[in-house]
């Protein structure tokens, strides 16, 4: 149980190319939280991102989209943590997780970064790894020497209905999520499989 959640991360790459790609899972949480709502993501130079504030179950949450390249995602969070004074408690990235099948999505608290690039960063950069993360399953080429090309290609149709089904999925326990009810979240998403 923590105080809640403050700031949302989507890691992904900006661009146009990299829109419909498996490691823009993260955005993709994001634009599925904005969606029916009024509210969009705006640039925000000064933090290399876009952002957005969103009103979540009483609860004011930023939503953060790093502008910067996915390696190097951690620059925006902390410039934008650190402007806001938000602890790092009080942060959850959504990331794309090859080690997860498509369909599948967990949460988690800390840990180390399973060799996401995106992660890897974040921790440096906010010197703690001691964040939430909402781990959106993607699946794995089976060899890791394929996994950039993998991450960086769409997914195909019946992969990505299960990723988008995933994202809907997290987005029904976004209340608990931002609340801080993290143990109930996962005993929830662990227990139905996503």
């Amino acid at each position: 149980m923590t105080q809640g959640i403050s700031l949302i991360v989507g890691l992904g790459n900006p661009g146009a190319e990299y829109a419909e790609t498996r490691h823009n899972a993260g955005f993709r949480f994001l634009e599925a939280l904005l969606a029916g709502t009024n509210q969009t993501l705006r640039p925000e130079s000064r933090f290399s991102a876009r952002a957005a504030k969103l009103a979540i179950a009483g609860r004011d949450v930023w939503l953060l989209e790093p502008q910067t390249f996915m390696n190097h995602s951690g620059e925006a969070v902390s410039k934008f943590a650190h402007y806001y004074k938000i602890p790092v408690a009080e942060i959850l990235v959504a990331h794309d997780e090859l080690d997860l099948p498509p369909g599948t999505v967990r949460l988690k608290v800390g840990g180390g970064d399973g060799g996401h690039n995106g992660l890897s960063d974040v921790t440096e950069k906010m010197a703690s790894p001691d964040y939430a993360r909402l781990r959106i399953g993607i699946g794995h080429p089976g060899s890791a020497a394929q996994v950039v090309s993998y991450v960086l290609k769409k997914a195909s149709a019946t992969d990505q209905a299960l990723i988008d089904a995933a994202i809907a999925s997290a987005k029904a326990h976004i209340a608990d999520i931002v609340h801080g009810q993290l143990q109930k979240v996962m005993n929830s998403l662990h227990t139905h499989n996503g």
